[in-house]
């Protein structure tokens, strides 16, 4: 059974990975003493386990969080998923479907938020 370092530095490596080293790095190098738990336990436990577990691959995960984070109308998460589901193998017109689909069952405003915000980011990375 891994240690919970290991797990942590299994979860710092699928931030990087998403985000690259810079924004992975300094999520936890900007922690303050309030806020070194939650990156703790969102690198071990997110990043390290769940990212981690078979049999759902870094894409589909991808795909999954994008719809979620859409549904519960998390802007700043999606913009960052966008760029970690770039990086994790989904391709723009992936990510309109994911979007398209969760329209159907999270609603439209929801959608029409996450259009938005997800046309930002793929126009920042040269991709829209």
């Amino acid at each position: 059974m891994a240690t919970t370092q290991e797990i942590f530095d299994a979860g710092l490596n699928v931030r990087r990975d998403m985000f690259g080293p810079p924004g992975a790095d300094q999520a936890i190098d900007n922690a303050t003493e309030f806020t070194k738990p939650l990156q703790e336990l969102v690198t071990r436990y997110c990043f390290g386990e769940v990212w981690n577990r078979a049999p759902l691959d870094r894409k589909t995960r991808s795909m999954l969080t994008l719809a979620i984070v859409c549904t519960l109308g998390k802007p700043n998460q999606l913009k960052i998923h966008v760029r970690g589901a770039i990086a994790n193998g989904v391709s723009t017109e992936e990510i309109r479907e994911v979007l398209l689909h969760t329209m159907i069952y999270a609603g439209v405003p929801a959608a029409v938020d996450a259009f938005g915000h997800a046309s930002e980011v793929l126009k920042d990375m040269g991709l829209d």
